[in-house]
């Protein structure tokens, strides 16, 4: 048997990157995938053939997840669809980086809404229906920069550990109800974001890892089948540092 069998999984900002990688190997181990993207609609098309082409089933939803009322509505269309959500990863993010000093209100709040906010607006919405069926695995994607800082991402380092502190709360406070909390902190990931950097930065990241190499989406992927699996079942309001050892 998968280790996702007869599960459904909802996830955030699924078409590129991290989010992508996790609903294909979701899928791969039998999980029915719900997602949710922002605006191509062709990456969303595509996914969803993916995750088709491996057996189970696949619904994307055009979704602004810093949007309350937004994720409620789309999480009611997820349990109309497949009837329960056993576990939902919240994904969603992106960066605008600058110095504190010229960092405007804008760059700061949207940061603050997409990376932190989304992930309280759908924890909120799936929290009844989880807490009805005693069951359930959230993932909150956070990052080493949440625990570490880093210069020039005030805003994404804020809203990574934020991400930490909302995990450990809720994991204390739905334990009772069967509701497992944990986030997952990579370090440095070969994505788009990271694509975008020079190579003297790159080399500069990677000699910082005792690894030697940046990690892969399909890494972070593993990490997050073993945390929405009940291979985890006593693992809870924890952070998974998943980054190569960077010293």
């Amino acid at each position: 048997m998968k280790l996702l069998e007869g599960k459904v999984a909802l996830i955030t900002g699924a078409t590129r990157g991290i989010g992508r990688a996790i609903a294909l190997r979701f899928a791969e181990n039998g999980a029915n995938i719900a997602f949710t993207y922002l605006s191509s609609v062709a990456a969303a098309e595509s996914l969803v053939a993916e995750v088709e082409a491996l057996g189970v089933s696949a619904v994307g939803f055009a979704s602004n997840a810093a949007d309350f009322a937004d994720a409620h509505n789309v999480v009611e269309k997820v349990i109309a669809e497949f009837g329960q959500i056993d576990i939902l990863v919240n994904n969603a993010g992106q960066t605008k980086d600058g110095l504190m000093m010229r960092m405007g209100e804008e760059q700061w709040d949207s940061i603050i809404d997409t990376n932190l906010k989304s992930a309280f607006n759908f924890t909120h919405a799936v929290t009844p229906a989880m807490a009805r069926r005693r069951a359930g695995s959230i993932i909150n994607m956070s990052s080493v920069v949440g625990t570490n800082g880093n210069a020039g991402q005030c805003n994404y380092a804020a809203s990574k550990a934020g991400l930490i502190g909302l995990t450990m709360s809720f994991a204390k406070e739905m334990g009772a109800r069967g509701i497992r909390c944990n986030a997952i902190a990579p370090g440095f990931i070969e994505t788009d974001m990271t694509d975008k950097l020079n190579d003297a930065t790159k080399q500069a990241i990677i000699s910082s890892v005792s690894l030697g190499r940046m990690g892969t989406a399909d890494e972070i992927a593993n990490v997050a089948l073993f945390l929405a699996s009940d291979m985890s079942s006593y693992i809870s309001g924890e952070v998974v540092k998943v980054t190569g050892c960077m010293r």
